[in-house]
């Protein structure tokens, strides 16, 4: 595809050198002047960027003529990025709370100096603007006003569609539940194929299968292969699906073992998602991993591929069939109108039924032109997605739809930059939110016309967006953040538009390199430019990649994101000491790693610091209360208190976690400081005594999670002073053994924000308090494995707010609320959801 987001990178730029407060900034640095020049070449060349954009397709020069200009757009970027971090470092000094020791800490150049460096940087970056805005000459290109998208993107309201729902898949649920409910001869383990071109719905029709209520089995497994068949990777799937456990770092021999314990003599429907594999005696290793099961359990193998159903099934493969052009109709409406809605747009639904037979009866297809013609009620906008020349263009089997590119033109542009941003992670990636929006941030991806509105909130914002129109599937809420992937098409797509802004020619912009087996020598060579650098290592071997580590991150000057995590390493890479751009660095799972560098302190961009997991950290960095841009906090740590480490100092922290710090015995006290933080995890704690007092002050906070900290006792007496003005609204209290009641200051005066409430593995836990009838606000209930739960309190029936209500694991309470006949079913039985097992 043609050179992407030159216009872009350019706006942000200018809007960047135009705001208030870096003129502001400029000024007090003595180089205003000098960016005001550059500036104004700028915005001679901005002029013409449109047209430029179009003519491209027709002409390649304007195609490398762009990429230049985006380049040299970057790197003034990176200038001024320059100023904000000189910025940054002078306010830590401006606190004088620690006088000489801060000066030496931060010993940096003076003023003068300074100015004189930018000012040199400055007049070359404008040489090279000038050279750009004199070649765009011979182009003839016109000076045009940028269009508005014709979708109207810039809606901030979202139809946020259930695009899970199956539609016209019925007669084929039929047919496979008839094979996994009757028995099938001569076969030990019956394995079914479902065969189609990728989008058709196989998954779907998977899942909606995979939760039948009509299907019996003592256990149901999902497991996702798709192109990496690794047995030992997939045995711990196979135990994560069936039992819950992570075995990440047990061996093939203690995997074998945990598999046999849980899956012998089991009658088991097992579903392998996405096989590519074609080697048999893989695939035989496979099977052979289920040898133990019951008679009549069954497999079902989703592929693309005819020559994978040949290997895997037993019985002839199910071809699934395209859908009908009545059934893609009937999706599509359901995705692009709310229910009921098409009957006052006629128009628009008769311009539906002519887009609809275009998708070629792919689901994937029809689902992504619904989400993304949901936002719009203008006829002029739905004639341009019939009318697109896209349609015209051949359709291979693998190749990206018509339909994605389209849904794809019609995203706003920061949308599209953070969509090619993921192409980044490979296929089949499990997407956590937290850390894919602080990776957009630090890129300075995220763009809101609400200049109050969080970073974290827009990114939350974008991957909705991004869901609602097929981009992302299988978003799941994980209380703090949401998990998601892409289909591979989608990916495919993604790959396509970020050319050479993810890729090992060129300018790379955003690089993930595999550490197995590589060396300095395929690296690229340009890597100055560099904004994320991120490794993999194969499980197996990780070992003696610390020089190429080195090497990388000492050849990208202007690096934001840094993911190191779970590299084998002993020690953190010197070199970062000089990534003053520095915005993300992870380097969770190190175990190896006993001590965090002071250094890391003094990089004041830094926005995210991910230690979670590193078991071997003695102590956190003694000067971490320098890092005052600071939002995103993981912890693992040996030490006993946190008491002065400086984390109250944190002023801009969103969202901090505590994990797997085994001798922790108490948290720090100034915690109170926090009042921006919104989200606090403490997990494997379990020699914590008690939280501080402070707590009841975070009055930002929204999400507390408290999981197995085995000695924690949340019985403090703490004053809650009458206050109501808390922010809670998800709150998840599980494996304490010790707390035998919820206490009134857990709910930090949210009784009337508290949305989700899960408690579990709480075995002392005998009754739930009084003050829970007062919970107005609480959609989601979740009681799990509390069997001294004897009944729900009074004023249970009040919670009409009460969406889904989960009582698992608890006999008592299960008994008392028995449908109709159990006591505590009139409290209950207004609730919409109810699952009680």
């Amino acid at each position: 595809m043609a050179e992407a987001f030159a216009v872009e990178v350019a706006a942000t730029v200018l809007g960047k050198l135009s705001s208030a407060a870096f003129q502001e900034l400029c000024s007090i640095w003595g180089v205003r002047d000098d960016l005001d020049k550059l500036k104004v070449v700028l915005m001679d060349i901005q002029a013409v960027l449109k047209d430029a954009e179009e003519q491209q397709m027709h002409n390649r020069e304007i195609t490398f003529w762009l990429r230049k200009l985006k380049d040299a757009c970057y790197q003034v970027e990176d200038l001024l990025d320059d100023v904000e971090i000189e910025a940054q470092r002078r306010k830590v000094l401006e606190r004088g709370t620690t006088g000489r020791k801060v000066h030496h800490f931060f010993s940096s150049s003076n003023p003068l100096v300074f100015r004189f460096r930018m000012a040199r940087k400055i007049k070359k970056a404008k040489e090279m603007l000038d050279e750009i805005a004199t070649t765009k000459s011979k182009f003839n290109l016109l000076e045009r006003r940028p269009v508005k998208n014709v979708i109207h993107a810039d809606r901030e309201t979202y139809s946020f569609v259930k695009t899970s729902n199956v539609i016209g898949r019925e007669e084929d649920e039929k047919s496979i539940i008839h094979f996994l409910m009757n028995p099938t001869d001569g076969e030990d383990i019956p394995v079914l194929p479902i065969v189609g071109i990728g989008g058709i719905g196989k998954t779907s029709l998977a899942q909606l299968v995979f939760n039948s209520k009509r299907v019996n089995f003592d256990s149901r497994i999902w497991v996702c292969v798709a192109e990496d068949f690794d047995i030992k990777q997939l045995m711990i799937k196979i135990i994560k699906s069936a039992t819950g456990m992570d075995c990440t770092n047990k061996n093939k021999e203690e995997l074998q073992k945990v598999l046999q314990d849980c899956l012998n003599g089991k009658r088991c429907f097992v579903v392998l998602d996405d096989v590519w594999n074609e080697d048999k005696r893989k695939w035989i290793e496979l099977k052979d991993l289920f040898c133990g099961v019951a008679q009549g359990s069954k497999i079902i193998v989703t592929t693309r591929s005819h020559r994978v159903a040949t290997i895997t099934g037993t019985i002839s493969p199910y071809d699934l069939e395209h859908l009908s052009d009545e059934n893609c109709l009937s999706l599509f409406l359901k995705l692009a109108f709310k229910e009921g809605e098409e009957k006052q747009h006629k128009n628009l639904v008769r311009i539906g039924t002519e887009i609809v037979p275009k998708c070629k009866g792919i689901a994937l297809a029809v689902k992504t032109l619904g989400g993304l013609l949901c936002s719009t009620r203008v006829e002029h906008d739905w004639k341009v997605v019939r009318d697109s020349e896209l349609w015209k263009l051949e359709q291979k089997e693998n190749d990206i739809l018509p339909a994605l590119k389209l849904s794809y033109d019609h995203l706003p542009w920061y949308l599209k930059q953070c969509f090619a941003f993921c192409s980044l992670f490979p296929k089949d990636f499990l997407f956590n939110s937290v850390e894919l929006i602080s990776m957009w941030m630090a890129n300075g991806l995220l763009q809101s016309s609400n200049k109050s509105e969080e970073p974290e909130d827009i990114g939350n914002r974008y991957i909705h967006e991004l869901w609602s129109r097929s981009f992302f599937q299988e978003l799941e809420d994980l209380l703090f953040g949401f998990t998601f992937k892409m289909h591979d098409l989608v990916h495919d797509l993604a790959l396509s538009v970020a050319q050479n802004d993810v890729s090992s020619t060129g300018n790379v912009r955003h690089l993930c390199f595999e550490l197995l087996g590589q060396d300095a020598s395929l690296l690229p060579n340009n890597m100055g430019h560099l904004r994320t650098l991120t490794f993999r290592s194969n499980k197996e071997q990780k070992a003696g990649s610390e020089p190429l580590i080195d090497e990388c991150i000492s050849r990208s000057k202007h690096v934001r994101v840094l993911v190191l995590a779970d590299c084998s390493l002993d020690q953190l890479p010197n070199t970062i000491r000089r990534s003053k751009h520095l915005r993300h660095l992870s380097i969770a799972f190190n175990r190896n790693i006993k001590r965090i560098p002071n250094f890391v302190c003094n990089l004041q961009s830094l926005e995210t610091l991910h230690l979670g997991r590193c078991e071997g950290i003695e102590e956190l960095p003694k000067d971490i209360r320098y890092l005052i841009s600071l939002r995103v906090l993981y912890v693992t740590t040996k030490q006993r208190s946190l008491q002065g480490s400086g984390i109250g100092c944190l002023t801009s922290l969103r969202t901090l976690g505590f994990f797997g710090c085994e001798n922790l015995k108490y948290l720090s006290e100034d915690m109170q400081s926090l009042t921006a933080l919104r989200t606090l995890i403490i997990q494997d704690c379990n020699n914590l005594i008690s939280l501080p007092q402070g707590l009841k002050y975070l009055t930002a906070l929204e999400t507390l999670i408290i999981n197995d900290c085995e000695k924690l006792d949340l019985s403090m007496d703490v004053e809650l002073g009458g206050k109501e003005d808390g922010s809670l609204r998800k709150l998840l209290i599980a494996g304490l053994p010790k707390v035998e009641s919820l206490p009134q200051w857990i709910v930090l005066g949210s009784t009337k924000t508290l949305q989700v409430l899960h408690v579990s593995g709480s075995e002392n836990l005998s009754t739930l308090p009084t003050w829970f009838q007062h919970l107005i606000s609480l959609q989601k209930l979740e009681i799990v494995y509390c069997p001294g739960l004897s009944s729900l309190p009074e004023g249970t029936q009040h919670l009409t707010a009460l969406l889904e209500l989960s009582i698992i694991g608890c006999p008592k309470l299960v008994e008392r609320c028995k449908e109709e006949t159990g006591e505590d079913w009139p409290k209950i039985a207004h609730v919409p959801r109810i699952n009680i097992s």
